[in-house]
């Protein structure tokens, strides 16, 4: 069932959990921004209904999604040509996720195939 290395490219464990290739500005909206968001928004309710500690779920929540997180900003630095690492930007204090939601969900990618991939279908 896990079809994973040359499957659909909407597959949501390719799309989560695999770093290689590159994603449009609509995917990363649709996976890195909606998807995220209601898996956040779920697993909270779950763990609300568990009996989980509010705070304690907050932490559950964000080791579970930190490397789909990850994974989806390295595809959109990989679209535009740079490496994946460029995810660092997140490290710097205020700036660093601001600068890369903008990054990620703004700048257009190459046209064509770069070293990452062939250019993602819209």
């Amino acid at each position: 069932m896990l079809r994973w290395p040359d499957g659909d490219p909407d597959d949501p464990w390719r799309m989560l959990l695999s770093a290689r290739g590159r994603i449009s500005r609509r995917r990363f909206w649709t996976w890195g921004v909606g998807a995220l968001l209601g898996l956040g928004l779920v697993l909270h309710g779950l763990l609300a209904v568990a009996g989980v500690r509010s705070s304690m779920a907050e932490h559950v929540v964000n080791v579970v999604l930190a490397w789909p997180a990850v994974v989806i900003s390295i595809k959109r630095w990989h679209d535009t040509g740079r490496p994946g690492t460029w995810v660092l930007v997140a490290l710097v204090p205020v700036v660093g996720w601001l600068g890369l939601l903008l990054a990620n969900g703004a700048l257009r990618g190459t046209p064509g195939p770069n070293r990452f991939g062939p250019a993602p279908l819209e």
